[in-house]
């Protein structure tokens, strides 16, 4: 039987994907501030690459940001 845990994770794991795609769009468009002839896909891959690395400190944290 699954843990509760997993079950809840089931449950909001569109959502969360959601907001990533959305914070992603958000930092290329701060990336289009800067720099107006950005490349979106190589921007998008190098913000997905930064989040990779920031959930990874993360997890070797415990999860605490500042731990």
């Amino acid at each position: 039987m699954a843990k509760i845990e997993m079950l809840e994770m089931d449950a909001h794991r569109a959502q969360l994907t959601s907001d990533l795609k959305r914070l992603i769009d958000k930092y290329v468009a701060i990336f289009e501030w800067d720099v107006p002839e950005v490349d979106e896909p190589l921007s998008e891959r190098l913000i997905i690459e930064s989040l990779r690395r920031g959930l990874d400190d993360l997890d070797r944290r415990g999860g605490q940001p500042n731990a």
